[in-house]
């Protein structure tokens, strides 16, 4: 069995911001085959506006703070039975996170959640990391 998650805002297409979606599409798979599907809400910058977050500097750039870790494990957590995490835009700090957490972030420009899933299922997903920022 696996779960693949994307990050949407209609349960349709995949977000070009995994930060700024308000759910995740969940689909669980076993042989290849679709058993489950289910929106799950997200929390997601508009969730963390206005909490006064000092931006930590970190060499490795944006969204690699303590704090930026923390909140992206806060958006993680309601995912964190899935394996794969399909999103169209994220930054580098979440794909860290989501790497960190066990969960393998994959960038597609595959705007349809079953287009995208079907073809990481068959193998043909094509990754474009330049998606990330």
């Amino acid at each position: 069995m696996i779960k693949i998650a994307a990050v949407t805002d209609d349960g349709e297409t995949i977000s070009e911001h995994f930060g700024r979606a308000y759910y995740y599409a969940v689909w669980t798979t076993e042989e290849g085959q679709l058993v489950n599907k289910e929106l799950r809400d997200k929390m997601g910058h508009h969730h963390f506006s206005g909490q006064g977050f000092a931006q930590q500097e970190d060499p490795r750039g944006h969204g690699f703070g303590e704090a930026s870790h923390d909140r992206h494990l806060n958006m993680i957590d309601v995912i964190s039975d899935c394996q794969v995490l399909l999103a169209r835009g994220m930054g580098r700090g979440a794909q860290h996170s989501m790497e960190q957490a066990g969960i393998r972030p994959v960038l597609t420009d595959i705007a349809g959640i079953e287009e995208a899933v079907q073809a990481y299922l068959a193998g043909s997903l094509e990754e474009r990391p330049e998606l990330a920022h």
